[in-house]
């Protein structure tokens, strides 16, 4: 029914062995009930789904379930808790019917209501940074019996399915989780995915274990889950080697990348499994500070930003250059900027400056997060100023801020620039355009642009086949060029660093590039 032509963010994974002469690895009896370790610097902002359109995604997909997930290897919604399809010709009436003996972690009954008030409360709590406004087709929600739920849309929505199979839809029990209220942080959570959280430390350290209650698509292949948030790569990239940690997802920088590749005695037992990812980084202007609020302004740093010499100096091939909001390997993918500005010219970019009458120095603040995408962030962001500055035509300065501050400082509106990283919901062009767009979007920013809110992206969502969306998205990113309120930078690649004698690596990352822990296990044997 869902005709995907795009490519899959997460596919043809590809293990890279870090000690020559290695054998094949074979399972045994006893690996499914062996506890993993693993190591991240990326910590959830949030135990509570309703808040959440972030990287805390990691967490809720190995501790909620959803109605449909992503399975390794697919590129359409399968069922997850519920099996699911459009009942009409237009795209407007999706109904799910839940798999029978569903419940959540402690006991309770996960039935339609539960369903319906844990889509409901996302559009009644509607938090800032949150999921809400991936459900703007969404009209209503009804029941029928105990198994049955109803989604009424708005307007035609073939994306909806995909936006149901996001961690940002997880299933909570209606007697944990207020109707109209975040759920009190107190570290626990009550879901019905594949594992228990059994203790949480904010930014320490995550127990997770199988969930007895569980019913899904997941097949667990390892005993548990021991999850150590870092502040930084170096020390994680240390625990690793120390073997106090089995693997890593997340936060390597392209230097530690490199030097895991070399055969160095450090490196002896440990491998690198490498994704083709769909992550982007982008810088957001926003346009109601004055300091930007000029599109000259902005189209002079999307004259000078040179994406080869950033991506060389910082990223040491582990990214490449990106000229459009859509990245390789997704349909609509242009490069519109590049088309638009060449090569970084600090003549042309002056000349864009005289002409709107500005002829002094322009000072600017750019932030930046120092511990949601990885530790090469800062030296993204001083590369960036040493560009700029360069011409002559601006002064920068760069602060960083931890996510949970940045985040909420950037949605207030308190920051002129600022660098974001995007990691996509689903492999489709729509991901990568209409969260950034509205009055309320996942960028804090209001980006107002009728032709594409109100003409391009209702017309994409009539079509079922998605790979007859690409005129749609190549429009819509031409006017994105036009407004430069967001300025792409690069695409990068995902790496998961391991001890050798782990597997299920080239399996763990799913279409949405989130960790699915239960892929991963220990091998007894090699």
């Amino acid at each position: 029914m869902f005709n995907r032509t795009s490519l899959q963010a997460a596919a043809a994974l590809a293990s890279i062995s870090l000690v020559s002469g290695c054998g094949v690895f074979s399972d045994t009896e006893s690996a499914g009930e062996q506890r993993i370790t693993i190591g991240t610097t990326s910590s959830p902002s949030t135990l509570d789904p309703a808040a959440s359109w972030d990287n805390s995604w990691e967490l809720f997909r190995n501790v909620y379930q959803t109605l449909l997930s992503f399975p390794t290897g697919t590129t359409t919604p399968k069922t997850d808790a519920a099996d699911c399809k459009f009942t009409d010709t237009s795209s407007r009436v999706f109904e799910c019917t839940l798999l029978e003996g569903l419940k959540f972690s402690n006991g309770h009954a996960l039935d339609a209501k539960a369903v319906q008030h844990s889509i409901q409360r996302i559009r009644t709590i509607d938090a800032e940074g949150g999921p809400n406004g991936m459900l703007g087709s969404l009209d209503s929600i009804e029941t029928v019996g105990d198994r049955t739920v109803v989604f009424r849309l708005n307007k035609p929505d073939a994306t909806f399915p995909f936006v149901l199979a996001t961690p940002a839809m997880s299933l909570v029990d209606p007697a944990e989780y207020p109707a109209d209220q975040l759920r009190k942080q107190d570290g626990k959570v009550i879901g019905s995915g594949p594992y228990v959280l059994d203790g949480y430390e904010v930014r320490k350290q995550a127990e997770l274990s199988p969930n007895p209650n569980y019913k899904g698509f997941a097949a667990r292949k390892n005993g548990g889950v021991t999850i150590k948030y870092f502040d930084g790569s170096e020390a994680m990239v240390k625990a690793l080697r120390a073997e106090e940690i089995d693997a890593t997802y997340r936060g390597l920088t392209a230097e530690e990348v490199t030097s895991l590749q070399e055969g160095k005695e450090e490196n002896k037992g440990l491998q690198i499994v490498e994704s083709t990812g769909a992550d982007i980084r982008y810088l957001v202007f926003n346009t109601q500070d004055e300091s930007v609020a000029d599109p000259a302004v902005r189209k002079a740093i999307a004259q000078l930003i040179d994406r080869d010499e950033l991506v060389s100096k910082v990223y040491r091939g582990t990214a490449e250059p990106l000229y459009s909001m859509v990245p390789k390997g997704i349909a609509a993918h242009t490069t519109k900027f590049f088309d638009t500005y060449g090569h970084p010219d600090k003549e042309k970019a002056g000349k864009i400056l005289r002409k709107a009458g500005i002829t002094e120095k322009v000072e600017l603040n750019f932030w930046y997060t120092t511990d949601r995408y990885g530790s090469s962030t800062a030296a993204e962001f001083t590369e960036l100023k040493r560009q700029l500055e360069a011409s002559g035509l601006f002064e920068v300065t760069i602060q960083g801020k931890p996510w949970t501050e940045y985040q909420a400082a950037y949605q207030k509106g308190e920051y002129a620039v600022f660098g974001r990283g995007w990691f996509p919901d689903f492999p489709d062009p729509d991901n990568f355009v209409a969260p950034f767009l509205g009055q309320k979007n996942v960028l804090g920013t209001p980006y107002l642009s009728p032709r594409i809110t109100k003409e391009l992206l209702p017309k994409s969502r009539r079509e079922s086949d998605r790979g007859a969306v690409t005129d749609e998205f190549v429009e819509a990113q031409s006017i994105m060029v036009d407004d430069v309120r967001l300025l792409p930078l690069w695409q990068g690649k995902l790496y998961i660093a391991a001890r050798e004698d782990i597997g299920g690596g080239e399996r763990a990352l799913d279409p949405q590039t989130v960790m699915q822990l239960w892929e991963l296990h220990r091998r007894a044997s090699w």
